[in-house]
């Protein structure tokens, strides 16, 4: 294969120039070299930009047209992606200098930051992640260093949950998952509520993630009414499991949003009741429920399981007998709508992707620790979601048909 890097005579003439006043002997050397090099660059830089400002080179007096002044250096270590560099950054008499190249506040000039809030989004022990730029880049940053570093987060993602929402969601999904915290000298069980939204132009979007209690429908009330105030008017569909009460918390602040029960978990709950000998013919039976075409077809099959098991599982029919109105919402609509909605498929994906990031986390110090690192796990895993349910657009068509006078044109962008 034929050498790709050529190297022009000025440019091999630097380099046999840099390597005959360092003379590096391993790559580790190199490095130095590179940092060294850095770092005289940055330098030159700084005593220029103050230069510019004050128009006059130093020691050029006669040239000098301002009552400002140079007043001497102030040292500033910073961090680059090849270890860190100590610079003298010039000042002026007035403190009016105000250096682009490396900011007043800057200690990071390269995408470690980056890279620690996304092995911390990834689901890395600040200990590990403080390992790793070691390792890797001969940055000394300890646990609590980067603990600190992961919290300048914290303003930006509660502003993104505070932000405003669409008038308008086509189909919402709600669900909660569960952590331990530190509270109160104690460690406490909580739930994280979240709520993803497809948009009625197709994309999908997490409204947001709320730490609270014990799931219950009157926290989950006071999610739907914050929802509400961030600018949500109305939602078509809402794909939710089967908390009790939760149905009344929808329709107490979105009476005419439909409700779907989702169908898997009605049945995990309903097959908890049935004999291991039982289940394998139970399940026969019960999907001819709810895979049938029709509603109607599917209480005729209904009628005929609990004929067959009623009398040995009366528990398990009465589940899907009482639940039924909202179990049942998926069969008036277009089968594209109903692989969305009958179950919490989408937002139990999410859940899933979520603990597998902090599985290496048992117990959260705060819940400010907990949402923090929820939140850049959420933006890793929704900059995949790119595209939109499998044909749109015949959905939607649908949806304006189904919910006339509640969608408009104005609404879909």
């Amino acid at each position: 294969m034929a050498r790709q890097r050529k190297l022009t005579p000025e440019r091999k003439a630097f380099i046999s120039g840099l390597l005959e006043h360092y003379k590096p002997e391993t790559a580790q050397d190199v490095q130095e070299m590179l940092k060294d090099l850095l770092g005289d660059t940055l330098q030159g830089m700084l005593e220029g930009e103050l230069e510019d400002e004050l128009g006059y080179s130093k020691y050029d007096y006669s040239n000098k047209d301002t009552d400002n002044s140079r007043n001497g250096y102030s040292k500033k270590n910073v961090v680059s992606s090849i270890g860190e560099i100590c610079l003298d950054i010039p000042r002026d008499r007035k403190g009016e200098f105000e250096p682009q190249i490396v900011k007043k506040n800057q200690t990071d000039i390269s995408n470690i930051e980056d890279q620690v809030l996304s092995m911390y989004a990834k689901g890395m022990t600040t200990r590990d992640i403080s390992d790793h730029l070691k390792t890797v880049y001969g940055v000394d940053a300890s646990a609590e260093m980067i603990s600190k570093m992961t919290d300048r987060i914290l303003p930006i993602a509660k502003e993104w949950q505070n932000r405003p929402l669409d008038r308008k969601y086509a189909v919402v999904f709600m669900d909660a998952i569960h952590y331990n915290v530190r509270q109160d000298n104690a460690i406490v069980k909580k739930a994280v509520y979240i709520a993803i939204g497809i948009k009625l132009n197709g994309s999908k979007e997490v409204l947001g993630m709320w730490v609270g209690g014990n799931e219950s429908a009157k926290y989950w009330l006071g999610v739907l009414n914050e929802i509400k105030n961030r600018g949500v008017e109305d939602i078509m569909i809402v794909s939710v499991d089967g908390l009790t009460g939760f149905g009344d918390a929808i329709h107490a602040v979105f009476p005419q949003t439909e409700i779907q029960r989702c169908i898997v978990h009605q049945i995990r709950y309903s097959t908890k009741f049935i004999s291991y000998k039982d289940i394998k013919a139970f399940m026969a039976d019960l999907k001819r429920v709810y895979q049938t075409t029709t509603e109607e077809i599917a209480l005729q099959e209904l009628d005929k399981l609990e004929e067959k098991w009623g009398g040995r599982y009366p528990s398990s029919i009465a589940s899907w007998r009482n639940n039924w109105p909202q179990l049942a919402t998926y069969f008036k609509y277009p089968p594209e709508l109903r692989k969305i909605i009958y179950t919490t498929n989408s937002i139990e994906n999410f859940n899933r992707q979520l603990r597998k990031v902090t599985k290496s986390k048992t117990i959260f110090p705060t819940d400010d620790a907990l949402f923090k690192m929820l939140y850049l796990s959420m933006i890793d895993i929704t900059k995949k979601w790119n595209g939109k349910p499998w044909e749109w657009g015949k959905i939607l068509e649908q949806l304006c048909i189904y919910f006339e006078g509640r969608i408009t044109l104005a609404d879909i962008d």
